[in-house]
């Protein structure tokens, strides 16, 4: 007893001289709290009595425990970042603490982020961004694929090579950056992926047919990916936001080619949505969603961001192909 009492004396004593920087580093403390204990008789070194050994070993605990900090250094990767939900994922990360690298197209990055131009869509561009980011960091915990953009009109007026151009983004740069940053979180047995999803990839908007088309496929990829890689410590899933305000609707490229011979069915569909995106959640809440789920211990394949948008793609689960298909054609094809 008199032992235990004289331990926690010593516990005590070197808490009034260090802080806790994280929680790993509390493994640091306690052993400094203990060496200090067994060594309570001596002195440290040549110090004069004052600065006897457990002072010491609190200066000893900040100098460990800075080194854990480090080491403990957490690095997120996301591509089109500049902008919406991207910017404010990447932001949420910043904010609980990883370093955080963007990469787009555009020449100016957002402040207080690590900027790298970089099109997703070429294959040794993407690479070379991953390369230089592993030669800083030395790692690579965290992936988000964010990049794309979205086309609207009818299948029959949309030309092939936008719908291309638009898989080569959505889906094919998703793919060019995991081929490049797979290797390195297989290499050291751990990381997260997340591809940002639709909801459109589970309920396929008509006039919308390539973006939830790109996007069912992502779905597919994850879910495929993720097996892929589960023996190798690397967890990959998808997020599938709803409707959210942001600039996508803006950037959104409309094609109202055969209006008049679909009845004017293409603008009032995209009208609609377009309402319903400007009304949409904040895209703050719908980046720290996806960031909490790039930080999660484990994950689901799948996510959907925000309650009605669960609920919404759970029912569809439920539903015969033709029942959901003919609501969704109320909704959207009329």
């Amino acid at each position: 007893r008199a032992a235990l009492c004289e331990f926690l004396a010593y516990f005590h004593t070197i808490t009034s001289y260090t802080i806790l920087l994280n929680a790993s580093s509390i493994y640091v403390y306690m052993l400094s709290c203990i060496f200090a204990f067994v060594n309570r008789k001596k002195k440290f070194l040549h110090s004069p009595p004052a600065l006897n050994m457990q002072y010491s070993c609190g200066i000893i605990y900040l100098l460990f425990s800075s080194e854990v900090h480090f080491m403990d250094k957490k690095i997120a990767v996301l591509t089109g970042g500049t902008s919406g939900i991207g910017m404010q994922t990447a932001l949420a990360l910043k904010n609980a603490g990883y370093t955080v690298y963007e990469l787009s197209r555009r020449a100016q990055g957002v402040e207080g982020l690590n900027h790298l131009v970089a099109d997703v869509t070429d294959e040794a561009a993407v690479k070379k961004a991953v390369d230089e980011i592993v030669a800083r960091e030395g790692k690579i915990d965290v992936l988000v694929n964010n990049a794309g953009f979205g086309i609207s009109g009818a299948v029959e007026f949309t030309k092939t090579e936008d719908a291309k151009r638009l898989f080569d983004t959505n889906f094919f740069g998703m793919v060019n950056m995991n081929r490049a940053v797979v290797p390195v979180m297989r290499e050291v047995g751990q990381g997260r992926i997340v591809n940002i999803s639709s909801v459109a990839g589970q309920i396929p908007i008509p006039f919308q047919t390539y973006y939830s088309a790109a996007k069912a496929a992502t779905n597919s990829y994850t879910m495929a990916l993720a097996n892929e890689l589960r023996p190798y410590g690397v967890t990959v899933c998808a997020v599938q936001p709803g409707d959210i305000k942001t600039g996508f609707t803006k950037a959104r490229e409309k094609t109202v080619d055969g209006d008049d011979v679909y009845g004017g069915r293409i603008g009032r569909s995209v009208s609609r949505m377009e309402h319903d995106e400007q009304t949409g959640m904040d895209p703050a809440v719908a980046g720290k969603f996806i960031a909490n789920v790039a930080m999660k211990k484990r994950v689901s394949p799948i996510y959907t961001i925000g309650a009605s948008y669960s609920f919404l793609t759970f029912l569809t689960r439920l539903m015969s192909w033709k029942t959901m298909n003919k609501i969704i054609g109320a909704i959207y094809a009329k």
